[in-house]
């Protein structure tokens, strides 16, 4: 009978780690950094700088292109609303002069 409380606390403690890791995962927390309640500070905050200042670097890049091909489309929108709202003959003399360059 002194075998059984030995198996409890190591089924408590097991129970506890699968608990932990549910609430931590339902909840969106990030399971690879648990450190069993010690963490290390100013490793884990150095690399998290690191990979705000990448993240920020990546999205500033994004960013530009984007604003570059807004800008892009914008002239090609204008374009297409002045075909749009010209008159045929206009259009068709505009073309025709094009086509004698």
């Amino acid at each position: 009978m002194g075998w059984i409380v030995p198996i409890g606390i190591v089924g408590v403690v097991m129970a506890r780690g699968a608990f932990t890791t549910w609430v931590r995962a339902k909840h969106g927390y990030p399971l690879e950094d648990e450190g069993h309640g010690r963490r290390r500070r100013g490793f884990s905050h150095r690399n998290d700088a690191v990979d705000e200042g990448r993240k920020v670097e990546l999205l500033t890049g994004e960013n530009e292109r984007l604003n570059g091909q807004v800008s892009r489309l914008e002239e090609r929108i204008a374009v297409l609303e002045r075909i749009a709202t010209d008159p045929a003959e206009r259009t068709a003399r505009e073309i025709e002069a094009l086509r004698g360059q």
